[in-house]
C-alpha cells in the first residue's frame, strides 16, 4: 500500500524543467546542473523532469535517468520531484515508472495513450493500471493538444478516488472544467496543479494547489512572489504577478508560437542553457532570437545591445 500522506505535497511553484543539449544533440549536463541550481536555489517547491518542456517525449529511458539523477543531485532533496515518463501506451508507462523507482522521485507522470483516439473509459482504465503497479505516487497529465486524447472533467473526478493518484497538471487551457474541478469534492490529498502560464494567477485566486510552468525556466522570481501573495490571500498582488507573466509571453507571440525554443533561446540569453533543440531543425533562427532579445532588453533591461 502507498503511503501518500508521508509524501511531501504537491503544491506551489513547479518549473517544468527545459533540456539543454548541444548541437550534436547530446545533453549538456554542465548547463542542466546550471539551471536547475538556479531554480533550486530561487526557492522553487518541485522540479516538473522531463516533461513537454524538457522535450520527454523524444529521450530515451536511459537519458531521462541522467536528468533526473542529475537534477537531484543539485537539489538535495530540497524540492519535490516530479518524473514525467511520457510514453504512447499503459505497459511502455509502467515498464518506465518500475525503471525509475529505485532513483525515488517523489512523483511519477504520466500522460494519456497517444497516436491512436481513445475513449474516457481507456484512459480510466490506463491511469488505474499505472497507478496500481506503481509504487510512487501518479500525477495525471493533462494536454491534449499534444496526445489528442482530452481527458473529462468527469474522468478527473473518478481518477481522484484512486488511492495512488494524487494530483493532475492540467496543460489544456480549459479554464471552466479546471475551475469546476478545483470546487469539486476530492480528497484532501488530490492537487490541481495548473500548466498554463497564462492561467495561474487565476488558477491560484480560485485555490489551486499549484502551477507548473515552462516559461518560468527564464525567471521564476514572478512565480514565487505569486505563490507567496496568493497564500495571503491578495489577490490584487496575484494579478500583478500575472501580468508580469503575460508580458514575458511576449517571446512566445513574437517567435510564432514556438514555445518551447523561444523559451530555450531566452534561458541560453541569460547564460544558462543552450539555444539547440533536441530536434536540431526546430532551435529558433537568428531573426527569432534577436526579436527574443529585444524583447528580454525591454521587459528586464539586462542582456547586451552588442
Amino acid at each position: 500500500m502507498i503511503d501518500i500522506t508521508s509524501k511531501k505535497r504537491l503544491e506551489g511553484v513547479i518549473p517544468a524543467l527545459i533540456l539543454p543539449v548541444n548541437e550534436d544533440g547530446k545533453i549538456n549536463f554542465k548547463f542542466l546542473e546550471k539551471q536547475a541550481g538556479y531554480l533550486a536555489s530561487a526557492g522553487v517547491d518541485g522540479i516538473f523532469i522531463n516533461g513537454t518542456t524538457g522535450e520527454g517525449a523524444w529521450l530515451t529511458t536511459e537519458e531521462k535517468i541522467q536528468v533526473f539523477k542529475t537534477v537531484k543531485e543539485v537539489t538535495k532533496g530540497n524540492q519535490v520531484l516530479c518524473a514525467a515518463c511520457i510514453q504512447p501506451s499503459t505497459e511502455l508507462v509502467i515498464n518506465e515508472i518500475q525503471i525509475f523507482e529505485k532513483f525515488k522521485p517523489d512523483y511519477a507522470v504520466a500522460v494519456t495513450p497517444y497516436y491512436y483516439t481513445v475513449s474516457q473509459d481507456a484512459i480510466i482504465e490506463h491511469f488505474k493500471k499505472i497507478a496500481h503497479r506503481s509504487s510512487v505516487p501518479l500525477i495525471i497529465y493533462n494536454i491534449p493538444q499534444c496526445t489528442h486524447n482530452k481527458i473529462e472533467l468527469s474522468t478527473i473526478l473518478k481518477l481522484a478516488k484512486e488511492e495512488n493518484i494524487t494530483g493532475i497538471k492540467d496543460s489544456s487551457g480549459d479554464f471552466i472544467s479546471f475551475t469546476r474541478g478545483v470546487y469539486a469534492p476530492v480528497p484532501e490529498s488530490f492537487s490541481w496543479i495548473q500548466g498554463e502560464d497564462y492561467l495561474d494567477g487565476p488558477s491560484f485566486n480560485i485555490g489551486a494547489d499549484g502551477i507548473v510552468t515552462g516559461l518560468g525556466n527564464m525567471f521564476i522570481e514572478p512565480y514565487i512572489q505569486m505563490y507567496k501573495e496568493a497564500k495571503k490571500g491578495n489577490a490584487t498582488k496575484v494579478n500583478e504577478m500575472q501580468k508580469k507573466i503575460n508580458e514575458l509571453y511576449e517571446i512566445i507571440q513574437i517567435s510564432g508560437g514556438k514555445v518551447i525554443p523561444a523559451i530555450k533561446t531566452g534561458v541560453a540569453l541569460l547564460g544558462r542553457s543552450t539555444k539547440w533543440m533536441k530536434m536540431l531543425s526546430l532551435t529558433l533562427g537568428d531573426e527569432d532570437i534577436e526579436k527574443v532579445k529585444r524583447v528580454i532588453i525591454k521587459l528586464f533591461g539586462l542582456l547586451s545591445e552588442k
